[in-house]
């Protein structure tokens, strides 16, 4: 119980009830301790919120690094030509239905590839296709000439891609 003075020489009793603190919560009544925990809980930064945020980070950092680590072995590691390469060195149209593609092709010795040479015509159709084996060797690089068939006349030639099967 509190008393406290209303006017001249007057002074009545009160009584500070505990809801007081949650309608005044300025108060100085009030602790530094609660108000802090007052308004972390109204605002949501409770101590369990703090734990699944720092778990949703760290599970969100594992998932970056599984799938970052995945890609590096798609695409690096996973590689079975990793000694493959070619180059086309010319064509030749030799009529309206037939072109010849030269190309080197350099694969490790001893191993077989696969290519395939295309030709295109003047809006870059695909207008012939052929897939070609490179027979194993013991030399690395290998020139090739190959005639594809085409359906209009073809005005360049090349490798599209090539693959050790």
């Amino acid at each position: 119980m509190r008393v406290s003075g209303v006017g001249r020489g007057q002074r009545t009793a009160s009584r500070e009830l505990p809801w007081d603190q949650d309608i005044h919560p300025g108060s100085p009544e009030l602790s530094e301790q609660h108000q802090t925990a007052t308004l972390d809980e109204r605002y949501g930064r409770t101590p369990a919120r703090k734990r699944r945020s720092r778990l949703f980070a760290i599970v969100a950092a594992i998932a970056v690094v599984v799938v970052f680590g995945a890609w590096v072995i798609w695409a690096g590691l996973d590689q079975s030509d990793r000694g493959l390469d070619q180059d086309v060195i010319g064509y030749e149209v030799l009529s309206e239905h037939s072109t010849v593609v030269h190309s080197q092709v350099s694969v490790d010795p001893g191993v077989e590839a696969k290519c395939a040479v295309q030709v295109l015509d003047k809006s870059y159709s695909i207008v012939g296709w052929k897939e070609i084996t490179v027979p194993a060797s013991e030399q690395r690089s290998r020139s090739i000439s190959t005639q594809v068939t085409t359906t209009t006349r073809g005005v360049t030639g090349l490798i599209h891609d090539c693959w050790i099967p």
